[in-house]
C-alpha cells in the first residue's frame, strides 16, 4: 500500500500549524481558492472550487500511517475529494486528496460569518515562508472573494491555530488588504 498524501492550501501551508515534517511545496491545476463560511464553523474560511484555468499554489503531506481520521476531523466542515491535476515532487502514482466544501453546503462570509484576520495572518505567514512574495501575490490573485468582512480580531486572535507574526508580515497582509479592496470589521463573539 502507498502512503496517502493531501494538499494544503491555507493554512496547512504554514508549518507551524501541524506537524507533518514531509510536507513539501506543490501547485493543483483546475482549482480556485475561495472564501466560504458553511453552518459547521462560525466563521468563514478558505476552500477550492473546480476552475479549469485556476492553478494554485500549496503543499503537499503524507497522511501519518495513511490515517485519514486526524486530519479528517481538523477539517471537518470538508469534503475530502481525489486530486490528479498536481504537480508535486513525489512519485508518479502517488494518491493525494484535497478538502472542498462542496456546492450546497457553503455561503458567502458575512458579518456574521466573517474571515479572521488572525486565520488570514497565518495563512500569509505560510505562503511567505514557502513561496516568498511572488507566493504572497499569487495567493492574493488567485483567491476569490475579497469582498468578504475581515474581522480584525489581530489582538485577541481566535484562529485556534494564530501564529505570532513580525511587524514586516501583518504589513505584506495589510498592503494586499488595501490593494484587492478589503474591508475590516469589529470581531463577532464567539
Amino acid at each position: 500500500m502507498t502512503t496517502p498524501y493531501f494538499f494544503g492550501y491555507g493554512s496547512l501551508v504554514n508549518r507551524a500549524t501541524h506537524d507533518h515534517p514531509d510536507a513539501q511545496p506543490a501547485a493543483v491545476t483546475g482549482w480556485r481558492r475561495v472564501w466560504r463560511h458553511t453552518a459547521l464553523r462560525p466563521v468563514a474560511f478558505l476552500t477550492v472550487i473546480p476552475d479549469p484555468s485556476a492553478t494554485i499554489d500549496g503543499m503537499v503531506a503524507a497522511v501519518p500511517k495513511g490515517d485519514w481520521l486526524a486530519l479528517d476531523e481538523r477539517e471537518h466542515a470538508y469534503d475530502r475529494v481525489r486530486t490528479a491535476q498536481i504537480a508535486h515532487r513525489l512519485a508518479p502514482r502517488t494518491d493525494i486528496h484535497l478538502y472542498t466544501i462542496p456546492d450546497g453546503k457553503h455561503g458567502a462570509p458575512d458579518r456574521t460569518h466573517p474571515v479572521l484576520l488572525s486565520y488570514l495572518d497565518t495563512v500569509v505567514q505560510g505562503y511567505l515562508n514557502e513561496f516568498g512574495r511572488d507566493g504572497v501575490a499569487s495567493f492574493f490573485k488567485t483567491t476569490t472573494g475579497w469582498d468578504a468582512p475581515i474581522a480584525d480580531d489581530r489582538d485577541r486572535p481566535l484562529y485556534a491555530r494564530h501564529q505570532t507574526l513580525t511587524r514586516k508580515e501583518r504589513a505584506i497582509t495589510d498592503d494586499y488588504l488595501s490593494r484587492f479592496g478589503a474591508r475590516l470589521v469589529e470581531p463577532p463573539v464567539l
